[in-house]
Formats: structure tokens, sequence, C-alpha cells
């Protein structure tokens, strides 16, 4: 694990009581010798039952909020129980390489695969090394040049998604930034290639977009995926970032107002409480997920498959023009 912990939500707090209690027995019954094994039975159940009733109500800022959790699990613990056989591929044939996208081949349920992840770190050493997951011009080159290798031996593509946006600094955007990150939507748009991307945790603007124009987005339970953060469209329309839960609720960016405006086409349902909290048992859900959607995607032609993604992607936010001389009351 990391080197830092999450603070306290409001809303959990009292699944934290109850697990405190539960500690405070499970010491006193060895230390007394004293069997209260029944009391700690019912502290569990009553323990689940919070976490259903909260989890399954949660606003979409307390979901932006489990999606940023240090604990959660990240692509390099995914890296180590879903996929085998993992060998990492680096640099981008240009500048440098890139820590904050890890990219590799490998298995998953008997297939080769191309793997595509963005990295975060988990202790501060190497949170920063991955510039806290916010990726420069050639982390997305290098993810591209792989994506290609991956269309030359016919091989599928698939991206973890978890950055809360690309890396906006000059020197980012002096390499090319906003130059890469739209070629990555192009070439991805028509490579000819399977693509399954899977949101694991923050889905932010660009950034995240560079490595998911996929023939399946799926998004994890408690991720997010954004146009912007909540707090950078507060600071915008508010000028105040303390507004962020108001922002959070406005843009729709919860796994399931994606799935209703058909941004995303799975939700991955994440362990009771989160992914944070059973890391193995997510792994094991994401793992079955992800050979599911290979299976279904591998199927189709890959003519017919590159066509329907793109169907897919120009049908996204489409809208009608009325005239307004229509709309305007009759005059007598």
């Amino acid at each position: 694990m990391g080197d830092a912990k999450a603070d306290p939500r409001d809303f959990e707090k009292p699944i934290l009581e109850i697990e405190q209690r539960i500690a405070d027995l499970e010491s006193f019954q060895r230390k007394a010798s004293v069997d209260v094994s029944a009391e700690i039975a019912k502290l569990h159940e009553e323990c689940d039952q919070r976490m259903r009733e909260i989890y399954s109500q949660l606003t979409a800022w307390q979901r932006v909020q489990l999606a940023r959790d240090p604990n959660r699990p990240g692509s390099l613990d995914y890296i180590g129980m879903i996929f085998e056989d993992f060998l990492e591929l680096h640099g981008d044939k240009a500048y440098g390489d890139d820590k904050a996208i890890v990219t590799g081949l490998c298995r998953i349920g008997g297939r080769r695969i191309l793997l595509v992840a963005q990295r975060k770190g988990k202790t501060t050493k190497e949170r920063m090394a991955c510039n806290f997951g916010s990726p420069h011009p050639e982390g997305y080159r290098k993810a591209l040049e792989k994506m290609k290798l991956a269309e030359k031996f016919g091989l599928p593509v698939v991206t973890l998604v978890n950055t809360p946006g690309a890396y906006p600094g000059i020197g980012a955007e002096e390499r090319g930034q906003a130059v890469i990150i739209a070629r990555n939507i192009l070439e991805m748009s028509r490579l000819r290639a399977p693509i399954l991307s899977v949101v694991i945790g923050e889905g932010g603007s660009g950034g995240a977009l560079a490595i998911c124009v996929a023939d399946r987005l799926c998004i994890l339970e408690n991720a997010y995926f954004s146009v912007i953060s909540p707090e950078g469209c507060a600071s915008i329309l508010w000028r105040d970032s303390g507004k962020a839960s108001v922002a959070a609720e406005l843009l729709k960016l919860s796994p399931h107002d994606l799935l209703d405006l058909g941004i995303v086409d799975e939700v991955i349902p994440e362990p009771l409480g989160g992914a944070h909290r059973n890391p193995q048992r997510m792994g094991e859900i994401l793992k079955a997920k992800l050979i599911e959607q290979l299976d279904q995607i591998d199927r189709v032609p890959i003519d017919r498959l590159v066509e329907r993604r793109y169907r897919k992607y120009r049908q996204i936010g489409r809208y009608q023009e009325i005239e307004l001389a229509k709309l305007a009351p009759t005059q007598a």
C-alpha cells in the first residue's frame, strides 16, 4: 500500500464507527479470553447493512471522492492481479519515457493483448515520478506507438484510464500536448484492432479520452468520466471551487448518468464498500469482465468493428436544428 491514507469521508463515518467497535471487541476477546463472537457477528451484519444503504445512494461528488481514494487499486495492482507474462514497452521514439503511462504486451484468459494504462503511483516518490497521473505528450505518443504495434500484429488493445487530466504545463504544450491528444483520438477512431477501455478511477477530460476511443468503454461503479474536474468547473462558473459538489451533479459524470447518455457501454460493479476495501475481489470482477468483453468484440470482423466505432462516436451529442419561425406564436 502507499504512504498516504484517505481522509475520513463524512458519508463513511457511520461505517468506520462500527468497524472500530468490531476492532475493539476483537482486541478485548483476544486479551481477556472472553467469547464475544455473537456480538461481533451482529456488528458485522450491521456494518454490511449500513454499507449497502450508504453506497447505494451515493451522490456524484461522493463517487468522485471514492475514485480518488489513494488506497483504490491502480493500474500496477491490476497488472499484478489480472494480466500474465507482462512485458513492459518503453519510450515514444521522440523524447522520453513518461511513467504516467505504462504500456506492454501481456495475456489475459489465454489471449495476447497490448495493454495501455495510466499510472498515478502509490507512495509520494512514485506519485512524483508519475506526475500524479497527469501524462506528458511523450506518454500519449508512447501509447499511440504501441497501439500501432498492436494493429500490425493483430492484437486487441486494452486501456485502463485513471487520470485527473493531461499535464497542462508550458513544457508539455511546447512538446505538442494538444496536438498529440487530437492525433490519438483520430488514430484510435480508425485503428484496425479491437479496443476495450475501462475507467478505473478518474477519467479527466482529453487526458482520458486520448486513450479511450474504444469499441467498448466501461467504467467502474465508483469512477467518473468528465470534460473537466468538478473543482475546475466550479471555479469557472462560480469562481468558487468549494461548489465542486454542485458542479459534479450538473456535469453528469457519474457512471449511471454516463450510461443513460450513451457515453459508456457498461458499468462494472465494485465489491461492497468500493474497490479500495477489497482490491483482490475487484481484480477478479474486472478480469472476468475484460475476458467477456474481449470475447464479444473479437467476434466482429475488423472492417465492421471500425465502422461501428466511428458511428458510435459520431452519434454522441447529436442535436436537432429547429427553425425559430416554427416555434414563434402565430400572429393575428
